[in-house]
């Protein structure tokens, strides 16, 4: 799969950001997913953008309704995140009627799916509950609440649950993604007898899970059935010490035996929630995205062998983009590089490298 990168919070300068605007991908949709379809890619992650569509409550679809034609057009199905960090301006985020008012939305852009689509709708309702809560109570993201992480993480929770129920009220055939970081945390190296805040953070990557299939929390509404299907996303900087935050490193020659292989993480998971599964964001940057993705390839082999039902890994974001805080970083993470073309459209400029390891890779696991 391919991942384009939708966030459209407002950042730690105070900005709205708008990413999909930002890549142009909201003008060249179709030409992007028909770059997808070039290099045999036929799924995709893509954003609705609730901040920009919602206007107090009423709604001007023109944003999405082109690229939901698009992706129609070029045979791509699309899971679409419908709050990726952002939400409309004169929202409050902690209110009683936030919940409400993304449900109402939620059902709204089902219905405009069912217009203009006969394919089933997958959405995820709200993209990394987890380390949305983690990075809105400081100061990443607005409203930067710092010390109220439990109860953002549960009006997250709420919201997701609550748009859950409006789509399949629209559409009971719906399919909900749920989207969070795949983590693993070990004491520091030379203090190996501090376990208790390392577990206590590897186990904290659940929560937003345990609460949409409610597990925990079971005043917020949730359901097993609600935690259709999981989404992991996984990283190179995935794993590192606590107390400290020291990572620990994958690459060759690192040889750190406290990484544990992806293949068992995700072992894991499905231990845990017995649900459909699929890697929903992994890259590297620079020289380092063929490596990262042939290594990611031979681990999902290992976890289909394994009895992981793992559906599909999702290269996020397959365009490049630049980094939230500064415009002028490209992180250089896209099977796409992306050049500046005066006043006109970036340029996507196909990886070789990184399109030879994704060829290797859809070999391997096909």
């Amino acid at each position: 799969m391919g991942g384009f990168e939708c966030s459209c919070q407002i950042n730690s300068a105070g900005k709205r950001l708008d990413m999909t605007a930002a890549l142009q991908h909201d003008r060249y949709a179709a030409e992007d997913y028909r770059r997808l379809r070039e290099v045999g890619i036929a799924a995709a992650r893509d954003g609705v953008r609730w901040s920009l569509i919602d206007r107090g409550g009423g709604y001007d679809w023109s944003s999405w309704i082109p690229m939901l034609e698009a992706a129609r057009r070029e045979g791509v199905q699309v899971i679409w995140d419908l709050c990726h960090y952002g939400w409309p301006d004169d929202l409050d985020i902690f209110s009683g009627e936030f919940p409400r008012r993304f449900a109402r939305f939620a059902a709204a852009a089902a219905r405009i799916h069912r217009e203009h689509t006969d394919e089933t709708g997958f959405y995820a309702p709200v993209n990394e509950i987890n380390f949305f809560t983690w990075a809105a109570t400081r100061r990443l993201i607005f409203p930067y609440a710092y010390g109220r992480d439990a109860e953002l993480k549960r009006q997250l929770a709420r919201a997701a649950i609550s748009g859950v129920e409006a789509i399949r009220e629209v559409d009971p055939g719906a399919r909900m993604v749920f989207p969070e970081p795949l983590i693993h945390n070990v004491p520091p190296r030379w203090r190996p007898w501090i376990t208790g805040p390392a577990q206590a953070q590897r186990e904290s990557q659940y929560e937003a899970w345990d609460m949409i299939a409610g597990r925990v929390a079971p005043e917020l509404g949730g359901a097993a059935d609600y935690l259709d299907i999981v989404g992991v996303n996984f990283y190179a900087a995935n794993q590192w010490e606590v107390p400290g935050g020291r990572k620990l490193h994958w690459d060759a020659g690192s040889e750190d035996p406290r990484w544990v292989p992806l293949h068992k993480l995700l072992a894991g998971v499905y231990e845990r929630y017995r649900r459909p599964l699929f890697i929903a964001e992994t890259s590297h940057y620079g020289v380092g995205r063929a490596d990262w993705l042939r290594e990611v390839a031979n681990e999902s082999l290992l976890a289909r062998r394994g009895g992981v039902p793992l559906e599909a890994v999702c290269l996020y974001p397959v365009i490049d983009r630049f980094d939230w805080e500064d415009s002028n970083h490209w992180h250089n993470s896209g099977l796409w590089d992306v050049t500046k073309n005066g006043t006109g459209p970036y340029h996507r400029v196909l990886n070789a490298e990184y399109a030879a390891a994704l060829k290797e890779a859809q070999q391997t696991l096909r």
